[in-house]
């Protein structure tokens, strides 16, 4: 199928459909490869799913559906049609077990390694299930990704990484002690992904994620993030609690730049070393005005919400603040962060409207 036809087809995201995104868009549809994408039927990986069956490639999903929902990947079968959605298979599976990595990777070109046990509280309570799902699976698709010679394996790092380094904006090569178990397993990630570039020349790249926020995020669970939660209890006419001052400040990202960097990343043809990547807008946003851009946002769609909100103690294991510098995805990959907060909220809001208020 042409470009011009699948850029004017209805459910395209918008961000694809940017200028900047055209050379992306004629590689992939240069040729069908055949992709893993896993933790698909998370947030990010469906997402991903999405976009790859929209540009005519081959997808393969795998999912032990722990954090991720059989709705997702039902949503997106809705959005891209039948006859894309015949090039999807799906292995309902734990990256935990070694065999079930290798059938996964099994004659794929490219690995997108999404599955992953988040939120920082949560490994703060269950310190031992995270480095379980996050070290230890992370390295069996690694190992597996490895033998199977894929050409590519991209992982989702995180932010999380930089810790306790006080600079902003935060630079890919400089980084300081993590402060929670789920920092320590990412760092571990990329650890482990220059040792495999060292030792077997099977070279990698980190994508470290800075507050990632769209469609198909759960707003549900004691984990959620912040962006579905709140705009949830808005939704719902419940109180919004912040954490500490509100002062607190963050990256947010859309999704779709996520899909972009991945897709940029996975394309990369040059690598000869492991290699991490900041991705973010390069923008950030304290806590206080991420409430205001909600709470407009929703008012703007005839959703009025009059409450202060709540202010609470700090939470153990959180960064004071984050904004990423983008410059090298910039040089290296092409990137082009298309959306900022107030944008990709734009996009966003009517997904989590609906998909709360069942409208």
């Amino acid at each position: 199928m042409k470009l011009e036809q699948i850029l004017n087809e209805p459910n395209v995201p918008a961000w694809l459909k940017d200028a900047t995104q055209r050379d992306l868009c004629e590689r992939l549809l240069s040729g069908r490869h055949r992709w893993l994408v896993t933790g698909a039927a998370g947030f990010i990986g469906s997402n991903l799913v999405e976009t790859l069956l929209m540009l005519d490639q081959d997808v393969r999903g795998m999912d032990n559906f722990a954090t991720g929902h059989k709705h997702n990947l039902d949503e997106v079968r809705k959005r891209v049609g039948e006859t894309r959605w015949s090039r999807f298979s799906f292995h309902e599976a734990d990256i935990r077990d070694v065999a079930a990595c290798e059938r996964a990777v099994a004659e794929m070109d490219f690995v997108l390694h999404q599955a992953a046990l988040g939120s920082v509280p949560r490994s703060v309570k269950d310190p031992i299930t995270t480095h379980d799902i996050n070290a230890s699976g992370f390295l069996n698709m690694l190992d597996a990704s490895r033998r199977a010679a894929v050409r590519r394996f991209v992982y989702a790092a995180s932010s999380s990484t930089y810790g306790d380094e006080p600079n902003l904006p935060k630079r890919e090569e400089r980084i300081g002690n993590p402060l929670s178990p789920y920092a320590v397993t990412k760092l571990v990630n990329e650890i482990y992904a220059g040792v495999y570039a060292r030792t077997y020349g099977f070279a990698s790249i980190g994508l470290r994620y800075f507050n990632v926020f769209g469609p198909r995020q759960d707003p549900n669970g004691a984990y959620a993030a912040v962006i579905p939660k709140w705009i949830a209890a808005m939704l719902a006419g419940d109180e919004v609690q912040i954490n500490g001052d509100g002062e607190t400040s963050r990256d947010f990202c859309y999704v779709g730049n996520v899909v972009q960097m991945n897709l940029r990343a996975a394309l990369r043809e040059d690598l000869r070393t492991s290699e991490v990547y900041n991705v973010a807008v390069g923008d950030r946003t304290t806590l206080k005005d991420l409430f205001h851009v909600i709470r407009d946002g929703l008012g703007s769609r005839g959703f009025a919400y009059e409450k202060a909100p709540v202010f609470r103690d700090f939470r153990a294991g959180d960064v004071r603040h984050s904004q990423a510098d983008v410059s090298k995805a910039r040089a290296e990959l092409g990137y082009a962060p298309l959306l900022n907060l107030r944008a990709g909220m734009n996009e966003a809001l009517p997904w989590y409207i609906a998909s709360l208020t069942n409208r």
